[in-house]
């Protein structure tokens, strides 16, 4: 069953964005922070995220990664000065 959410005390500033961004999607407010809401709640928290990513080793070290970018960029332009 749908819940109904009230958010009180919102900036002019921010509610004019929101008007804004609606209006640039073509939708409402409310709809356009449901999509928002829906998209949030789908999406693992930040402690959530760093525990499942924390369990998974890379097998790359910083090293290797910052001297494979080197290898692609190549030489500095201004290297030999």
């Amino acid at each position: 069953m749908p819940k109904t959410v009230q958010i009180r005390d919102i900036d002019d500033e921010v509610y004019a964005g929101l008007v804004r961004r609606a209006g640039e999607e073509g939708v409402s407010v409310p709809e356009l922070l449901r999509r928002e809401a829906t998209r949030l709640a789908a999406r693992p928290s930040i402690a959530e995220w760093l525990r499942r990513t924390g369990r998974r080793p890379s097998g790359l070290t910083t090293d290797e990664v910052v001297r494979t970018l080197d290898e692609w960029r190549g030489e500095w332009p201004d290297a030999g000065r």
